[in-house]
């Protein structure tokens, strides 16, 4: 019991110095390019996290997570530049208005798990891009220019990165704090069972499909929470800016990053992704080629991701190890002591 106690302590103090350590960040990166590719990696990290609840706890694959964020980003714009809303009513108002479309859309696509669901979702995104684009009130196929930045809170003004670091840091955090949350209660627990197996959760007595929609409403809600955050800090808003690629490259964060790690997978997938493509600029052309290997190489020979293939070197090692003695031993027994 006492090395639990100091085990959660341990697990406590390191994330309270890595909480520093991204509060810091910004102070050290002055840079405004590099800071606004760290806000980037942040809304990146909350997408890829709804991608891990619906595949890893609701065991389904969606191509969708382009229009829930579109959804939530549209209804924030909305909201703030024809009702004259502030950004921070908006903001909930956003996340609100895409669980409802999450929901009224899973209540039906939800019944059809597997490869019926993956088509659905895509099929959803492309008519969310269509709707936005073809009717001139969601702006068009130019979409809305010079959207409305959040109001200032007192001395704050979000005239810089830095405010906006620090706004999707909080919101991120949040993200976080409900998902830990969620996968260490009960329905963590459930979650963890269907993706073992739907049937065998179903035989004893578990809804699938029930807890299977709550997984898919609050991970869509959380891209929504992306979206609105996103509009107000680019200020432009287009249907091409979440088309059907941007659904696809959600999914590469945490299977880079580590499709087991709920949280540090995604956020680790999504800093890579984010960032290093960077340090390709020179090779523009083939930058796509170069990343989409690199993940490639990752995917087939580290299925486990970054942090499994980590989390497997001390136990290869002890294997290693272990086979070294036996060889060792077997030498030893095979020797003969005349010699």
């Amino acid at each position: 019991m006492k090395f639990s106690t100091n085990q959660q302590t341990s697990r406590v103090i390191i994330l309270f110095i890595f909480l520093i350590l991204l509060v810091m960040l910004p102070l050290v990166v002055t840079n405004y390019y590099w800071q606004h590719l760290l806000i980037m990696s942040l809304v990146a990290s909350v997408l890829g996290m709804t991608f891990s609840m619906i595949f890893c706890c609701a065991g389904m694959v969606t191509l969708g997570t382009g229009a829930f964020i579109a959804i939530g980003a549209y209804a924030s714009t909305l909201l703030v530049m024809k009702l004259g809303l502030s950004f921070w009513l908006a903001l909930p108002f956003a996340v609100i208005i895409t669980a409802m479309f999450s929901f009224a859309f899973g209540l039906v696509a939800i019944r059809n798990p597997g490869v019926a669901f993956v088509l659905l979702t895509m099929i959803f995104a492309e008519i969310i891009t269509q709707v936005t684009g073809q009717i001139s009130f969601f702006g068009g196929w130019g979409g809305f220019i010079m959207i409305p930045r959040p109001n200032p809170i007192g001395p704050i003004k979000f005239t810089g990165k830095l405010p906006f670091y620090y706004l999707m840091l909080f919101l991120c955090l949040l993200v976080v704090l409900v998902f830990q949350a969620l996968y260490t209660s009960r329905i963590g627990k459930v979650w963890r069972a269907i993706s073992l197996s739907p049937h065998l959760a179903q035989t004893v007595g578990i809804n699938v499909y029930r807890y299977r929609l709550l997984a898919f409403v609050i991970a869509s809600s959380a891209a929504g929470l992306a979206g609105s955050f996103y509009a107000h800090y680019a200020q432009t808003l287009a249907p091409s800016t979440f088309g059907g690629f941007f659904s696809i490259l959600v999914q590469l964060y945490p299977i880079l990053g580590g499709i087991n790690f709920y949280i540090l997978g995604p956020a680790l997938g999504a800093t890579i992704m984010t960032i290093v493509p960077e340090f390709l600029r020179i090779t523009k052309e083939i930058e796509p080629i170069i990343t989409g290997l690199l993940v490639l190489i990752i995917v087939l020979f580290y299925p486990g991701g970054i942090l499994g293939s980590i989390t497997q070197l001390p136990r290869l090692g002890a294997i290693s190890i272990s086979k070294r003695l036996k060889e060792i031993e077997t030498w030893l027994s095979n020797m003969d002591p005349r010699r």
